[in-house]
């Protein structure tokens, strides 16, 4: 039946072109954003999955730092114990001399003032080994770093009293070696400090290597979640360029359809020539 009130191959090429036009959309904008997940309306269920794993990679950005700054912390302990171990060593050697009862007046006074200008020394390292606020060898505050996303975990690193007259260092804060005596007892308070300082050391390298290895696993958990994440919601950019062409084509075929169903009602007219 010829009408010219109801043109259904227009509606019908109107449909497919406005079909046409919607995945063209869709492919324009998986080109533009790389995204084929852009947003919950694309796929709801892959858009909650991978907006977890997002939320997953900020708490593991956060974690990456709480590590590196008690990484920081603990190099600056470790670096300072060593400073006061060295300190020790020197110490050590002017003690031994200085116990020489055969050592004149003036040779024990200049050792005696070296001696304390080294001792004096280790104060001063102890106070000053601080980061971000934090000192790991005055004795006072242990380092405390986040171990997973939830913040539910933690890895700790105890402080170590470096201080003279501490648990490490027993050496007196006023510790001569002005006579024979005070030296023979400042070399015993000298090898006691040194077999503990090397304990402490050792306690600080173990958590700083803990924080280290820690360090790397979460650096390889949030690069293998960003893969997960690219997984679910990138879009294969080859793949949509080669459906944007295909589109196109479509697009044109769909217009010259329309128009030719448009045209249709047209040839009634030549009925009544």
């Amino acid at each position: 039946m010829a009408t010219i009130n109801t043109n259904a191959g227009a509606m019908i090429a109107l449909q497919n072109l406005s079909k046409t036009n919607s995945e063209l959309a869709q492919t324009q904008t998986r080109i533009n954003t790389g995204l084929k997940v852009a947003s919950a309306k694309d796929n709801g269920g892959v858009y909650a999955i991978a907006q977890k794993m997002r939320a997953d990679v900020s708490g593991y950005n956060a974690v990456q730092q709480s590590l590196d700054r008690a990484v920081s912390t603990v190099d600056v302990a470790l670096a300072a114990g060593e400073a006061v171990s060295d300190l020790l060593v020197q110490m050590k050697e002017k003690a031994l001399a200085a116990s020489d009862a055969s050592l004149d007046t003036a040779s024990r006074a200049a050792l005696n003032e070296d001696f304390q200008a080294l001792r004096d020394q280790i104060g001063t390292i102890v106070s000053n080994a601080d980061f971000n606020g934090t000192n790991l060898i005055s004795g006072a505050t242990d380092v405390v770093a986040l171990a997973n996303a939830d913040g539910s975990n933690t890895i700790t690193v105890s402080s170590e009293n470096m201080s003279l007259s501490g648990s490490v260092v027993t050496l007196s804060s006023t510790a001569t070696i002005d006579t024979v005596s005070n030296a023979s007892t400042q070399l015993t308070a000298i090898d006691t400090s040194l077999d503990n300082l090397n304990s402490s050391l050792a306690r600080l390298g173990t958590g700083a290597k803990a924080l280290e290895i820690h360090s790397s696993f979460v650096t390889k958990l949030s690069d293998a979640l960003e893969t997960g994440i690219g997984n679910l919601v990138d879009a294969d950019l080859a793949k949509e360029s080669a459906k944007l062409q295909s589109l196109q084509v479509k697009q044109q075929l769909g217009v010259q359809a329309l128009a030719i169903a448009n045209s249709s009602p047209g040839v009634l007219l030549g009925l009544f020539g």
